[in-house]
């Protein structure tokens, strides 16, 4: 049985709470777009829009799916390698991978979505 910790919790809140935003320059998710010709209100329009299709990525369910696999190989790992205890500590190990997993697939996702997204609008998506 999977021990639900601290550290799991906050974990899965970070993965629940994650989301873009813009700034000047490049945006936060990092992308950098040939500025040349530009309107650049007319650009943070458009990846306001573009980060909302975005936010539908669902990032703490990829994390939840994660974070239990993670557990259930990794408690396997454990009990074949050593006891419960052993078992139990793979479980919380593996826990924390998937889910570090399942966060960075999601934002990944994410990132993939507004650069096509923006493509699409007719911008060059340098990175």
């Amino acid at each position: 049985m999977l021990k639900i910790t601290p550290l799991l919790v906050a974990v899965m809140l970070l993965a629940a709470c994650s989301h873009y935003g813009a700034s000047s320059g490049a945006d936060s998710s990092g992308i950098i777009i040939d500025r040349q010709g530009v309107d650049m209100s007319r650009y943070y329009s458009d990846l306001n829009e573009c980060q909302g299709y975005a936010s539908e990525v669902r990032v703490a369910e990829r994390t939840a799916t994660s974070t239990a696999g993670g557990a259930v190989v990794g408690g396997i790992i454990g009990a074949v390698v050593g006891d419960s205890d052993t078992a139990k500590r793979g479980a919380g190990v593996g826990a924390v991978t998937g889910a570090i997993k399942g966060v960075s697939s999601g934002s990944r996702e994410r990132e993939r979505v507004v650069k096509n997204c923006l493509r699409g609008r007719g911008y060059r998506v340098l990175n």
